[in-house]
């Protein structure tokens, strides 16, 4: 490919008097200028680019080949954003039964509503919950549901003395954030040196202005946090709920679940878990679920599915209420609104696609093939862990689960932090792009100064996990033989290495033309 070309901007690309596309008549044309007004009429010459068809196609074209995702190439950030996310849900998201207005009538809109309840039933099961709403569209915004409704919770009993939440050191930096937007004080308690909470020290910090703690399990480092019977005992003690962090839940599928362990709220990234990644930035889902006793906090609206008896009562005259004669679809799915719920935090019922892909995803694996996503996914990650153990320093040695985290290179492939010429996890980041696999999680958790965070996911094979761990390899060896290769890498990608610092600070989102 012709990178010098195809690299430069559409506005670059521009010639006067070229065009590839003719715009329709104008409606308001033969209006007057009062008619208009004067405020709706552009002041300035509208600068376009002036580019014929094949030049803009071939532009965009190139343009997206670019890009990197998991349909090109190994994205070792896992269940965090790249999960593969089959085809077939695709095609099922776009079925056009699904593809109605969301102020369609619930009457009219019996299937979607069907299958956003069984979505929210298997969940529960799953989580070990009694109920889930599915409106939040992250795993922020469902991180910032669940308090809301852990802070309802106590308000509902008169406890407004309850406005701090526990956080471990460890904590996904979305949980405090979360925390601060629902106008709750954040109290940190800090890990052990394996990387698990600190029970001891946070025996302390309970007492009546608690409203709860959150967790998440396995933690940030992929360690599974063993003590969580004891934590939960000691938090509803002192009269706080117990918040779970869904961003890792998938180790645990079918294994064992957030309820038994003595969670009372969490939430679920399901773009996350159940296959539809939200790389760029969306979209997202992040379904909140309670333990029994919590349901009526949860946001308007909510899907109910009736009785028997509230079918009978539909219509006076027909035990059945039909919704139209074409379909003789029964009404057994209805909107409601509780007046303890939180209100709406969402428009309708959240991003319903997701929720599509995600219904699909758990159809095809089924109750007997959820607990096998786990399982492969905390060997793959072992299996790297265990094969690049030799190259990279692996500061907390067990067995990790669905990811694992290193601490740079040893200090013999030039990972030594106390030379200031050290090779550094980002130069090894950015030389992984030369061989054509995106990097990992870099310098997060923020427990350790090189941090190179590492999730395979269950649906990489195992002859994709030998080339990663070949080229891991091959960096680590070249970082100790010919330091300024990485720190100058990448090379063969259409834009070098940047100024990550003059990015962020100095951005540039408009072309000027010289």
């Amino acid at each position: 490919m012709n990178r010098t070309y195809y690299g430069k901007l559409i506005f670059e690309l521009s010639k006067p008097g070229r065009v590839g596309y003719s715009l329709p008549r104008c409606e308001f044309e033969g209006y007057s200028l009062s008619q208009l007004g004067a405020m709706s009429l552009r002041q300035t010459e509208t600068v376009l680019p002036e580019c014929d068809e094949l030049t803009v196609v071939r532009h965009y074209t190139n343009m997206s080949n670019n890009n990197f995702g998991v349909d090109t190439g190994f994205y070792p950030l896992g269940s965090c954003t790249m999960k593969y996310n089959p085809k077939l849900n695709e095609e099922l998201c776009q079925l056009p039964g699904f593809n109605i207005h969301p102020m369609t009538p619930a009457k009219y809109a019996q299937g979607s509503l069907k299958l956003y309840d069984e979505v929210q039933k298997t969940l529960a099961e799953i989580a070990g919950l009694s109920r889930f709403t599915l409106n939040p569209y992250a795993g922020a915004h469902g991180e910032l549901t669940g308090l809301m409704v852990i802070r309802q919770y106590h308000i509902s009993r008169g406890d407004t003395a309850r406005t701090k939440i526990i956080v471990p050191d460890s904590a996904h930096g979305t949980n405090p954030a979360s925390a601060a937007v629902c106008g709750l004080q954040i109290v940190e308690v800090k890990s052990l040196a394996d990387g698990t909470v600190d029970v001891e020290a946070l025996k302390p910090l309970l007492g009546p202005d608690i409203a709860g703690m959150m967790m998440t399990n396995p933690n940030t480092l992929g360690l599974f946090e063993t003590k969580i019977p004891e934590i939960a005992r000691l938090v509803h003690e002192c009269g706080g709920l117990m918040y779970y962090d869904g961003a890792n839940l998938n180790p645990m599928l079918g294994v064992c679940r957030p309820g038994d362990m003595g969670f009372d709220v969490m939430h679920i990234n399901l773009h996350k878990t159940f296959s539809t990644p939200h790389g760029g930035g969306g979209p997202g889902s992040g379904p909140v679920g309670v333990r029994k006793g919590l349901e009526q906090f949860l946001p308007n609206p909510q899907v109910d599915k009736l009785t028997s008896k509230q079918v009978d009562k539909l219509d006076g005259e027909q035990s059945k209420k039909l919704v139209n004669s074409s379909t003789c679809q029964l009404v057994n799915y209805t909107l409601s609104c509780k007046e303890e719920a939180l209100g709406y935090i969402s428009f309708f019922l959240g991003n319903f696609g997701i929720i599509i892909r995600a219904y699909a995803y758990l159809l095809s694996l089924g109750k007997e093939n959820i607990p096998l996503a786990g399982k492969l996914s905390v060997l793959n990650a072992n299996y790297i862990k265990e094969s690049l153990r030799s190259h990279y320093k692996l500061p907390i040695d067990t067995v990790c689960k669905h990811e694992f985290v290193f601490d740079g290179l040893r200090e013999e492939y030039g990972g030594d932090h106390h030379d200031p010429a050290h090779v550094t996890t980002l130069d090894v980041a950015k030389r992984l792009l030369d061989y054509g696999f995106h990097a990992p999680t870099i310098y997060f958790p923020l427990l350790f100064h090189e941090a190179l965070m590492i999730e395979p996911t269950e649906t990489e094979s195992k002859d994709t996990l030998d080339d990663f761990i070949a080229v891991m390899k091959r960096i680590a060896e070249e970082a100790k033989a010919d330091p300024q290769l990485l720190k100058t890498a990448p090379h063969d990608t259409p834009v070098r290495r940047m100024d990550d610092v003059k990015a962020v600070k100095e951005p540039k989102f408009t072309f000027k033309a010289l």
